[in-house]
């Protein structure tokens, strides 16, 4: 069954006290609440629930709001639902209404939650954390005409300096510069020596070290 939204109009409780009323609303996690539109998330993850039977699905803003901590603080999943139970200005940005003593979840309904909706629905995290900077201004409109991209983390192919290669190597540069400088080498080893890297390899894959050390 699908997530269960919000009530618009929640019921007071005699005997318990209201988050809001315990807690700050100039904190930067209250703030950050009220710019984020968690029923996006209501929206886009509540399609993958199509099913009208069983239990309703852990609430979209407590699932998001949780990743949305987890990747702030650099916790894990157990760290994260840990830390909640402890934290009022956690709970409030998670959706809850009332301080709970209990833990929401079982840390394991995170990754759960991650392989369902996949990587794109893991985007809408993103997306609307842009979004929230939009709407306080903070992230100007003419700051995403142009976007910088990172090559350090794109894979390059690029070949590992073994022992074998560099060795290899210098033999280049030695044998070039003799021929610079004049002098008359017997064996140069320019077709040897490309042969023998490339054996070296071999053994060294088949984790055949004693064959890739021997003369």
């Amino acid at each position: 069954m699908g997530p269960k939204r919000k009530e618009s109009m929640p019921q007071e409780d005699l005997f318990r006290s209201r988050l809001e009323n315990m807690i700050s609303l100039e904190h930067e996690l209250v703030k950050l609440s009220w710019l984020i539109d968690w029923e996006v998330f209501d929206d886009e993850w509540g399609k993958l629930f199509v099913s009208a039977r069983g239990a309703p699905a852990i609430p979209t803003r407590l699932i998001a709001g949780l990743h949305y901590l987890k990747h702030m603080y650099k916790l894990s999943d157990e760290e994260v639902v840990a830390r909640w139970v402890e934290n009022p200005y956690w709970q409030y940005f998670c959706g809850e209404e009332w301080f709970r003593h209990d833990v929401p979840l079982h840390p394991s309904s995170l990754s759960r939650w991650r392989k369902r909706i996949g990587e794109s629905g893991c985007e809408h995290l993103l997306k609307e954390t842009i979004e929230g900077a939009r709407r306080s201004k903070a992230l100007p409109k003419h700051e995403l005409r142009k976007v910088n991209v990172d090559t350090t983390v794109q894979e390059k192919n690029i070949a590992f300096p073994t022992d074998a290669k560099l060795l290899d190597a210098a033999r280049h540069r030695l044998v070039k510069r003799a021929g610079e400088h004049g002098l008359h080498l017997r064996q140069n080893y320019n077709r040897v020596g490309p042969r023998l890297v490339r054996r070296i390899g071999g053994y060294a894959h088949a984790k055949q070290f004693k064959r890739m050390r021997s003369p």
